[in-house]
Formats: C-alpha cells, sequence, structure tokens
C-alpha cells in the first residue's frame, strides 16, 4: 500500500476561488475585508511568514495593513499599535506575529488583541468559547490549523466521524485546541493527546485511526508503529543540520509510513497551506460578521417604498433605543413582526405593529 496524498496545496486553492467570491461581494458593498500584521524586530523567518501572509492576501482581493517596529520597542509601543488596529475598521482582523522579543509580555500583548479581529483564533477569549460549544454554529475564529486539519480531510472525502484520532504535540497552536475542534459534534471524533512525555506512545499509535503530529520531533513516528490504513498528518516543524552544515526541515513523521498509511499530508505541502488559507477564511468571517453588526436600526420615524427615514446607531450615540411591543409581550395579539432587509449594504432590523412601525 501507498497512501494517497492530503494535498494541502491543492485544497488551499479551492478554498482562495471560493473566499475570493466572498470577497467581492462584500468590496461590492464598501466592506473589503483587511488583514493586519504586527512585526516587532527583524527576524528573518519572521519576515518571510508575514511577507507570506500578505500575498495570500493579494490573491483574494483582501486588503493588507502592515505595521512593524524595531526590535528594542518598548511594550507599551507594542500595545499603542493593538491597540490602533483593533480601532481601525478597515482592519477586520490581525496576527501579531511571534516571537516577539524577551523584554515584552507576550500574553499581555495577545490578550490585548480584540476577540472579534483574533486572526489566528487563539485569543483566550476564543478559545473559552471553543471549550464551551461542543455543537452547532460558533460566532467566533477558529485555530487555523487544526480547522484546517479538518477541512483538508473533508475535501478529500476523509470522515473522522467515530475515528480515534492521536494528536502528539500540546502546543497552544496545534495539539491543545486540536482535541476542542475534533470533538465538536459536526466532526465527532474520539481525541487522545499525547506528546514527547507519553510513555505509551507506541501502545497509541498502533490503535490510533488517525495520526496527527504536531510534536516537532524529526521522524519520530516510524512505519513498526502505525496499523495499516492509519491516516497521518504532518504538522511538525524541526530544523536539522547535517554535517555538510546545511540545514533542513524535517516534519515528525518518517516518510516511509507513507507505505502503510492510507492517506498521508506530506510535510511540506500539506497542512501548511492550510493553515495559511484558514488565517484569510477568518478574516473573510470577521468582516462578514462586522458587517452585520456595524450599524443596527434602533429606531425609525416612517416606512415609505424603498426609503427608510431612520436614525441609526452610531459612537455619538445621537438617537435612543426604542422597545419594540413584543419586548413588553403580547406578540400574537398585536401583530408584532421583525423585518430585516439589507438597505445602502446594512442589515437593518426593526419592527411593525400590523403593519405600522412600532416606534
Amino acid at each position: 500500500m501507498t497512501a494517497k496524498v492530503l494535498d494541502g496545496k491543492a485544497t488551499a486553492a479551492a478554498i482562495k476561488e471560493e473566499l475570493r467570491g466572498r470577497v467581492a461581494a462584500l468590496a461590492e458593498r464598501g466592506h473589503t475585508p483587511g488583514l493586519g500584521t504586527l512585526l516587532v524586530g527583524e527576524d528573518a523567518g519572521s519576515q518571510k511568514y508575514v511577507a507570506g501572509k500578505h500575498r495570500d492576501c493579494a490573491e483574494v482581493g483582501i486588503e493588507s495593513i502592515q505595521r512593524e517596529l524595531p526590535a528594542d520597542a518598548t511594550e507599551e509601543q507594542i500595545l499603542d499599535v493593538v491597540r490602533e488596529l483593533n480601532e481601525d475598521p478597515a482592519c477586520t482582523g490581525y496576527i501579531v506575529q511571534l516571537p516577539l522579543p524577551k523584554h515584552v509580555d507576550t500574553q499581555k500583548v495577545l490578550e490585548a488583541i480584540d476577540p472579534d479581529k483574533d486572526a489566528d483564533g487563539l485569543h483566550p477569549m476564543n478559545l473559552g468559547r471553543l471549550v464551551a460549544s461542543v455543537g452547532g454554529e460558533l460566532d467566533s475564529p477558529l485555530p487555523c490549523t487544526p480547522a484546517g486539519c479538518v477541512e483538508l480531510l473533508r475535501h478529500h472525502g476523509v470522515e473522522l466521524a467515530g475515528k480515534h484520532v492521536l494528536v502528539i504535540g500540546r502546543g497552544v497552536t496545534i495539539g491543545r485546541p486540536a482535541g476542542l475542534v475534533l470533538t465538536r459534534r459536526e466532526v465527532n471524533a474520539t481525541v487522545t493527546l499525547a506528546h514527547t512525555g507519553t510513555t505509551n506512545l507506541d501502545e497509541l499509535l498502533a490503535s490510533a485511526d488517525v495520526v496527527i503530529a504536531a510534536a516537532g520531533s524529526a521522524h519520530m513516528v516510524k512505519p513498526e508503529q502505525v496499523k495499516e490504513g492509519v491516516i497521518v498528518l504532518d504538522v511538525g516543524v524541526s530544523r536539522v543540520t547535517g554535517e555538510d552544515g546545511t540545514s533542513r526541515v524535517l516534519g515528525d513523521v518518517d516518510p516511509a509510513v507513507k507505505e502503510k498509511a492510507a492517506w498521508m499530508a506530506p510535510n511540506p505541502g500539506g497542512v501548511g497551506p492550510m493553515t495559511r488559507v484558514m488565517l484569510l477564511a477568518n478574516v473573510v468571517e470577521a468582516a462578514e460578521r462586522a458587517r452585520e453588526q456595524r450599524l443596527r436600526l434602533i429606531g425609525c420615524q416612517r416606512l415609505t417604498t424603498m426609503q427608510i427615514v431612520c436614525c441609526l446607531q452610531s459612537s455619538q450615540q445621537l438617537c435612543s433605543p426604542f422597545t419594540p411591543t413584543c419586548c413588553r409581550g403580547a406578540c400574537a395579539a398585536q401583530a408584532i413582526t421583525l423585518h430585516r432587509l439589507e438597505w445602502q449594504g446594512y442589515i437593518l432590523e426593526f419592527w411593525s405593529e400590523n403593519s405600522k412601525l412600532v416606534t
């Protein structure tokens, strides 16, 4: 048996095509999504990663908002940029590129991000929402790599419901949230979380239907450890220096595993492109949510044909909220109806009583 390839590049390209249409629809209504990045210092790897994000944005029509600070920037200067991005309506989602300099409290900076603009899906508020939500619609971003793993398998028709998934790695970006994503009712997998300190890893690997290796330990998963027909996603990254002094990146899974696996996501070219495209998806979804929430109709005077004379909520609070009769009860008796429509690119909601507006 030779494993079929879980092609992350092709899957990401298909998702980008779908996102391109959603971005165009938002742009037509004046709500072009924007991805912000905050890069502190001049780390070559971080610069390359951020540049890749903005190339991805250009491919689907997302605006780029780039902020850079020197390595000696103070914590307060970094927090000032975070506050700026929180308040910028053109920025619908953003990331703070890690690692930050050692003199900066990274957790403090990450917690200052507006959860609604958390493009990585790793803000404590959003992780908490994921913990509290077992199924159904989740109105917050998902962690990119775990979500990318699920989408990659779904795109190739690989069913996870009822399967035993072994996640190796306990990092906050992949291992820890992966179990939360995979055990949601719409996925319905059974998950075991292991790590480099797990003493019965051989036993767990032998019984796993699916292995997601994300420990950052080069070629730790060997072909003799897994069963025939296993599904393997290699997510780990290790930089190894050879005898000649050159370095190369290796995954967590020995390439020989493909001779026993039914499906295998290579590294590179498997989960990596999915992580990047799921970040774009989070930004687009944030823009779609913001579009619905940006302006609310909270008071009306009169509805005429194709026109509304209305009072829209604003930062200056120019008007007072009205209380629909339905909020005071007796909806059915007074024929209260909630209307929802699009007007100049915004979602408007208002109540009527016997076809007359309730004010």
